[in-house]
């Protein structure tokens, strides 16, 4: 869905009428229903689960641990999503393309040139935020997202890749955690293909703990390129609760092995 449509959903939803398909309305203590009640393919908003709640700690693990993610804009009802199928990137297929790899060597060769793990979260998620996206007047990333987020990171179940040029954050993106299930959330780049470097940072690290699968959320003809493609959510829903059974990785004291970068070139 696109912001506009989600933002007519939502004035739908705040007016009081009627949904076809029933759209679930979530008090504080109201607990998630099965994301098998999530709208299909056939609605106006497919993957769409149920609407309220808070973004509380407890809440956001809570989805996460079910497949679920918040997405809304500012001054509308807090959306709750689960898509099917799920667009994910399985590791080992990600597709480190050879001006990729050009890009990465260029700036590798610059001394003020870092790559790190959970050094600036905040920074990273606020960035994020106000990033311009394509075909989207806004950002759902909105403040109570922000700070719910960086709530999270605190906790230890949201982190960040970093891209430092000069001292400066460049690029990065922010993820959670929970076991070894990792949700991809956010990327930002203010140089070419820095978005792409800190998401093949991230898959590098996964790859040397056994992370199998990130989480796209929802399928784009970007991450396609990378070599996301969609599983059936009862699958991807098997994999996250096997994954969540692991322990997690110190993603703070993550580094790059940049010879071991290029085994995953495609």
């Amino acid at each position: 869905m696109t912001t506009t449509q989600v933002a007519l959903l939502c004035n739908l939803v705040m007016s009081g009428a009627h949904l076809n398909p029933h759209l679930q309305w979530l008090e504080l203590e109201t607990p998630f229903p099965s994301v098998t009640q999530a709208w299909k393919s056939d609605t106006g908003a497919p993957g769409l689960l149920a609407a309220g709640g808070d973004l509380s700690l407890t809440r956001l693990v809570s989805a996460y641990s079910q497949g679920i993610f918040p997405w809304f804009s500012q001054g509308q009802p807090i959306l709750w999503w689960s898509p099917a199928p799920r667009m994910v990137l399985q590791t080992h297929q990600f597709k480190l393309h050879r001006s990729l790899l050009k890009t990465l060597r260029h700036y590798r060769s610059t001394p003020s040139f870092e790559l790190s793990f959970d050094r600036d979260f905040d920074q990273v998620i606020e960035n994020c935020a106000e990033a311009p996206r394509k075909k989207q007047a806004g950002t759902w990333i909105v403040p109570a997202m922000v700070k719910a987020y960086k709530e999270l990171h605190r906790a230890g179940f949201a982190h960040s890749v970093e891209v430092w040029l000069e001292g400066e954050l460049v690029a990065g993106l922010y993820f959670v955690c929970l076991g070894k299930a990792v949700f991809g959330e956010s990327m930002f780049t203010r140089i070419k293909d820095g978005s792409k470097i800190a998401l093949s940072s991230l898959v590098h690290v996964c790859l040397r703990h056994d992370v199998d699968v990130i989480d796209c959320q929802q399928n784009t003809q970007h991450l396609a390129s990378l070599g996301a493609n969609e599983m059936p959510r009862c699958d991807f829903l098997t994999r996250i609760k096997r994954n969540m059974l692991s322990t997690s990785p110190d993603w703070s004291i993550q580094t790059i092995d940049w010879a071991a970068l290029k085994t995953i070139e495609q």
